[in-house]
């Protein structure tokens, strides 16, 4: 029987999208992968089949994918060409086990080439490197993770209380990490309806980092402010926090901003301009369910954070 598998078990999206796997499909038709053993023991002693994998070293890389006709490939957290490697690695294994259809977590408006993001040119790479080798595939365009703009929310309701970037009064259709994860859960189960697909997973509304604050005031009774700095006054600040320019540098330990500030700056840029503006209803066409909304998830803020690093290369 062709099964489903889910990398990237042992991270914080991989984890949740297995979380709804085992909810909806029955465990003997799923395979989890992840870089450590440990986090991938639970799983197995619910019949879940399971494997290590490390996509910086293709070894055995295919025999792990073997079995599998859908396999969703959460994108690595590092930038560059690291990851533009592991990911080819993973998508050469999957088609030497002969995987049908992949699943990908890419970004919104990836594949528009005036986006400044350098994010976006890894997904781009990616996406257009899966087409190269003739899968199926869906890509997951991903809006921005509400809860990183939550957890950074909270850094200035303890620190100055004005939260500053340059994304001025650009839009976002800022979704729940949850809902992404329960988007790629949904895409392994039901890509035979789906095939050569894009979809853009966005959130309930398009808003400014403005109207974000002030539902964050009215949910929390917090008091936190906007001010609009430059994109190198923007990357001095984070630079004042302890968080690297790339994800080749180090990564203060308990970082509240877990990401590089290359990423983050040229991320937000892409948002000042107009290029992150997507605003579809994918997300439940494909699940069925609304997306959840800014104000619900400030309203139980301790269950919306972006949480830890999880990779082997942070």
């Amino acid at each position: 029987m062709a099964k489903m598998l889910l990398t990237g078990v042992d991270g914080n999206l991989g984890g949740e999208a297995a979380r709804v796997l085992l909810d909806i499909v029955p465990h003997d038709q799923l395979i989890f992968c992840g870089y450590n053993p440990a986090s991938l023991e639970p799983y197995a002693a619910m019949g879940v089949e399971t494997h290590v994998t490390n996509f910086n070293d293709p070894d055995g890389l295919a025999d792990a994918f073997a079995g599998a006709e859908r396999l969703a490939l959460i994108s690595m957290p590092f930038v560059g060409a690291k990851r533009q490697n592991a990911h080819k690695n993973a998508v050469d294994a999957a088609k030497a086990a002969g995987v049908k259809q992949i699943v990908y977590t890419s970004l919104v408006n990836a594949d528009d080439p005036t986006n400044p993001s350098v994010e976006k040119k890894d997904h781009i790479y990616t996406e257009e490197y899966i087409k190269s080798v003739g899968l199926d595939y869906i890509f997951m365009r991903n809006s921005q993770y509400a809860e990183a703009m939550i957890t950074n929310y909270y850094t200035y309701v303890k620190t100055t209380g004005v939260l500053t970037n340059s994304q001025g009064d650009g839009l976002m259709a800022y979704i729940s990490r949850k809902d992404c994860a329960k988007a790629v859960a949904y895409a392994l189960v039901r890509g035979d309806e789906y095939h050569q697909a894009a979809l853009d997973i966005n959130g309930p509304e398009l808003m400014t980092i403005s109207k974000f604050i002030e539902i964050g005031n009215e949910a929390t009774g917090n008091h936190v402010t906007y001010q609009e700095v430059t994109d190198e006054e923007n990357y001095q600040i984070f630079d004042a926090m302890g968080v690297p320019r790339t994800t080749d540098d180090v990564f203060k330990k308990g970082s509240e901003a877990p990401f590089s500030s290359d990423g983050m700056v040229t991320f937000v840029q892409a948002i000042r301009e107009g290029k992150m503006a997507k605003f579809t209803d994918d997300f439940k066409k494909l699940t069925g369910d609304d997306p959840i909304t800014v104000r619900y998830m400030f309203e139980h803020s301790d269950d919306f954070q972006i949480g830890e690093r999880h990779s082997k290369d942070a």
